[in-house]
């Protein structure tokens, strides 16, 4: 049986915590289906224990973390809250003296969202590389320099520690661990009970180049992109996109910039590479990978993967196509 301690305060968010516990008890329920005992059982704890109130006004009954024995639990995760509410978590004296015990002697030990700060403030990320909400990476670097945030991911793993970016990464990250624990098989029945559209890899930026240019605000180009996202094979250049848009080519760059934050050649590069990582992902050939992008031959492929992501495609395929 893995105790897996899922550690909150007042103010905490809610879907960090129940988002993975989610994830735990589905794997149960998908081992119990299979004839085999639950492998999981999730204890939530506080510095007091008792009712702890989370943000959206949902109170969850916990235990002292106090009680919980190190050695004991098998996977430690402190869940993320904003700002106002995660200072006094910070500096919890229950919690300072509990967590870093805890931690030392768990299985893996981690963070969804921003109880990264928790476990940073204890030193206990210095030196290795995290994830952390979008809107925290900023000052996270400034307060704890030894630690390396990584902008982009959903999740990290660095040996025993284990981050989420949060909120429903933090599902992502847990289904990564049911996988690790028993199977992708496994990992997957969960997901579809979930009715989760897909299971997220760590490597999967937190923003897709679509979902970034809409946080911009009102797009004029909204269909345009939505299209360009459906047509990677296409012809995608400047004078077939301003055409398509009505615009002058030289009146379509400078508006695309402006909504989209990124020159219309380098958009579309990003939303083809990025799609060839996913279908990389599924084991893919590169041939079909290079034609259905619209980087085709796999030579071009190759180049522009290797050069955004630092690794060839050959070799991403062979050490992601099992996630």
């Amino acid at each position: 049986m893995h105790h897996v301690v899922l550690i909150v305060y007042p103010g905490f968010e809610l879907l960090d915590m129940s988002g993975p516990a989610s994830v735990f008890n589905g794997a149960n329920r998908a081992l119990s289906q299979q004839g085999k005992p639950a492998l999981y059982k999730v204890v939530l704890v506080s510095a007091q224990g008792g009712a702890i109130e989370s943000s959206s006004g949902v109170v969850v009954e916990t235990r002292p973390i106090t009680e919980i024995r190190q050695g004991d639990a098998h996977t430690v995760l402190v869940v993320g809250a904003e700002r106002e509410q995660l200072l006094p978590a910070v500096a919890d004296p229950i919690l300072r003296a509990a967590i870093p015990g805890l931690a030392a002697k768990a299985g893996r030990f981690g963070s969804v969202c921003t109880g990264g700060f928790v476990l940073a403030a204890l030193r206990l990320l210095d030196g290795h590389r995290i994830a952390t909400h979008w809107d925290s990476c900023k000052p996270f670097t400034e307060n704890f320099p030894s630690v390396t945030v990584d902008p982009d991911a959903l999740y990290v793993v660095d040996e025993r520690l284990w981050t989420s970016a949060g909120v429903t990464t933090g599902i992502d990250m847990a289904l990564a661990m049911v996988a690790h624990d028993l199977d992708a098989a496994i990992a997957g029945e969960v997901a579809k009970r979930l009715i989760l559209y897909a299971r997220r890899p760590g490597y999967q930026s937190q923003f897709s180049p679509l979902l970034q240019a809409q946080v911009k605000g009102d797009s004029p180009f909204a269909d345009l992109i939505g299209w360009i996202q459906a047509n990677l094979d296409a012809p995608l250049d400047v004078p077939s996109l301003a055409a398509r848009a009505g615009l002058t080519e030289r009146t379509f760059h400078r508006k695309f910039v402006a909504a989209a934050g990124e020159t219309p050649a380098r958009f579309v590069e990003i939303a083809r590479l990025d799609a060839a990582r996913m279908l990389l992902s599924r084991g893919l050939s590169l041939k079909s990978v290079a034609a259905q992008v619209g980087l085709f031959p796999p030579a071009r492929l190759a180049d522009a993967f290797e050069r955004r992501f630092g690794v060839a495609p050959r070799l991403f395929r062979d050490m992601h196509a099992e996630l």
